[in-house]
């Protein structure tokens, strides 16, 4: 349980024999006009959440009344929150320094990640793909570049056995639709105005 949100004119804090744990950092920090606090009696837990309290105590023994102590870890239980050493928030420390450093490391991965991805949309944009049409080619349909599927006509072709008789062959030839060759050139210049992309016959 922690200290609840206070108005910034509150001059005395009576929270004795509550069930507070821990008080958030810089909570006191903008009440100026204290002038009488009471934490007596509360179970708080004396971890790294703590220190903000203990220093808070020190500068301000004026306006407390009474020793608000530890009711855990077991390690510092009873003890007053003003006696613990800066040893003991020692630990805190290096908590503070991996967790600052692991936050840094994360915000400069995260910014290579950001410019390396606008590093590959710019150079995609200014990219120019040329696209080969060979001649065997030129029959299929351009007014789009969805491949399509290849119409099948069959065709009968007579061959001879012999004087007397013939035989009748069916055969599958696939039947390429032709090109409108007038739109070529219409879709040539808008592949290459608006997706940069050059097509040249060889």
């Amino acid at each position: 349980m922690e200290v609840p949100h206070l108005p910034s004119d509150t001059t005395e804090l009576h929270v004795q024999d509550n069930r507070l744990t821990t008080v958030p950092p810089g909570l006191f920090d903008r009440l100026a006009g204290l002038r009488k606090v009471s934490l007596t009696g509360n179970p708080f837990h004396c971890d790294c959440g703590i220190q903000y309290l203990r220093n808070w105590l020190l500068r301000n023994r004026a306006v407390v009344s009474g020793e608000p102590t530890c009711a855990s870890p077991s390690s510092v239980a009873h003890t007053a929150i003003t006696e613990l050493s800066d040893d003991y928030f020692y630990s805190c420390a290096q908590q503070n320094c991996v967790g600052g450093m692991y936050n840094t490391l994360m915000g400069v991965m995260l910014c290579g990640l950001i410019i390396l991805l606008m590093w590959g949309l710019r150079l995609a944009k200014n990219s120019t793909f040329t696209l080969d049409i060979d001649e065997r080619h030129i029959g299929f349909e351009a007014n789009s570049l969805r491949s399509r599927r290849p119409k099948h006509r069959r065709r009968a072709t007579l061959s001879e056995v012999s004087e007397s008789s013939a035989s009748l062959t069916w055969t599958e030839d696939l039947e390429m639709p032709l090109m409108n060759m007038q739109l070529l050139p219409q879709i040539l210049d808008v592949l290459h105005k608006k997706h940069n992309i050059k097509i040249k016959a060889i």
